[in-house]
């Protein structure tokens, strides 16, 4: 009987042994696959067909036809904006995903058919790609089905030496070969990128978006009018929010491809610029994008940056058309106060009693909330105004009118605002108007009118 239970124990003993060497076996297969780099091949995508013409081959490189499209099919029609982000495996948090949640969520169903979205996987860990592939289709198929989503990769192989570089700005050689490759990464997406739309908008893939900001930057190129401009910058951090022709972009992208290792992307855009005769920067107000990353793409490091100009929920300011009697200083023109290009008004003594700025809107509008400032560092308040809308504009043999007058109130120690409006006047208007209820001694500016529309 004791030599059968021992047998029996040796035996169980024996399957324990072997089952738990088994299981270090797998275990030990299963990590090297883990281990195992992930072959190119491997990711579905198929280069991009959009070839280079002839001219463009002669006269610049040819970025795009090196680019994979990992997912989304590019749009039949060329959209109004396209927006492009460059994203990598970051060693603490990634933010792509939110980021595109809120380029999505901010936008109007409206304005998403006026746009397409470009991301570029630009890490070299292949694993690192196929997950965020997986995740991006996972979260965002109607983006992808709509043509509202392109994914794209470039290979490795496609890019140019990042070791052994300059070391401009004294920058270690780690820091040269990061931002160097980040300069490649945006030449592959901009040139990607110039024949889906008229206008193309740089981001980074940590941003969040104010609400509506297609709508907004539509206003503000429309406000430029025939003035000429290389690029219109929507926030005052690094390279987000930069907005370019997408004419200029084969330009870009060879730039940034020529000086890939000379300096940092935002220096270069910078230069780029200027290059092309735009000496001053061209900023809208309030922000319409800011940084929500708390960890940098290079090693991880703690960064708070934060744009104190950017606003959730910026003004719509429908195209209008601005008149005033009062006497213009210099180049402050009436339409700097209500364009949020950061400029305003500056008008000139006699200021009197009955004096008029007036916003005439192109079409028929219904306000929900106004907001007016005056004066600049407490100085140059308009001291007394009476704020109207008024349902029609009429020309005169004095100038233009705003009538049909419903009165919202004055403005306080130069400042007015007004919110609900479509409450109280709940019908469209078409004009604004400033008068001047008291004489006063001193100059004056208007800083800003700001104008947010029913819903």
């Amino acid at each position: 009987m004791r030599c059968h239970l021992k047998k029996l124990v040796q035996t169980l003993v024996g399957l324990l042994i072997l089952t738990c060497l088994y299981i270090s076996m797998r275990r030990g297969q299963e990590t090297e696959q883990e281990r195992e780099p992930v072959d190119v091949a491997r990711l579905i995508g198929n280069y991009s067909s959009e070839k280079c013409s002839p001219e463009l081959q002669q006269n610049t490189l040819c970025l795009r036809a090196s680019v994979r499209v990992l997912a989304g099919d590019i749009p039949h029609r060329q959209r109004y904006l396209t927006v492009g982000l460059s994203s990598v495996k970051r060693k603490k948090e990634n933010y792509l995903l939110q980021t595109l949640h809120s380029i999505f969520n901010q936008s109007s169903e409206e304005e998403l058919s006026e746009m397409v979205v470009v991301v570029l996987l630009a890490d070299f860990d292949l694993r690192w790609v196929q997950q965020m592939l997986t995740s991006i289709n996972k979260l965002f198929p109607k983006r992808l089905i709509q043509g509202q989503l392109l994914v794209i990769h470039a290979d490795e192989e496609k890019y140019p030496p990042l070791t052994g570089l300059k070391r401009n700005f004294n920058d270690a050689p780690d820091r040269v070969t990061f931002r160097s490759k980040q300069n490649v990464d945006y030449a592959f997406l901009v040139d990607f990128s110039a024949t889906l739309s008229k206008y193309y908008l740089m981001l980074e893939d940590d941003v969040s978006c104010s609400k509506g900001f297609l709508s907004s930057i539509r206003g503000y190129i429309r406000s430029k009018g025939s003035s000429p401009w290389v690029t219109l910058e929507f926030s005052k951090l690094g390279y987000i929010g930069k907005l370019y022709n997408s004419k200029e972009l084969p330009r870009l992208a060879h730039f940034l491809f020529l000086f890939y290792q000379e300096m940092p992307c935002d220096f270069l855009l910078s230069h780029f610029r200027t290059l092309l005769t735009q000496d001053k920067v061209i900023r809208f107000r309030p922000s319409l994008f800011q940084h929500m990353g708390t960890y940098s793409s290079f090693q991880g490091t703690y960064n708070r940056l934060k744009d104190d100009d950017f606003h959730d929920n910026p003004a719509d300011n429908p195209p209008a058309t601005v008149y005033t009697d009062i006497g213009i200083f210099e180049n402050y023109n009436p339409d700097e106060a209500y364009s949020q290009g950061g400029s305003y008004f500056w008008g000139k003594t006699p200021i009197n009693v009955g004096n008029f700025f007036l916003v005439a809107f192109e079409k028929p509008v219904i306000p929900s909330r106004i907001v007016i400032q005056t004066g600049l560092k407490g100085n140059d308040i308009l001291q007394s105004a009476d704020v109207e809308l008024g349902e029609k504009v009429v020309e005169t043999t004095d100038g233009v009118k705003c009538t049909e007058i419903h009165n919202l109130g004055v403005l306080n120690k130069g400042y007015f605002e007004f919110q609900n409006i479509h409450q109280t006047v709940n019908r469209s208007v078409s004009c604004l108007n400033i008068r001047v209820a008291a004489s006063q001694p001193n100059w004056v500016i208007i800083k800003d009118i700001q104008v947010w529309l029913r819903k």
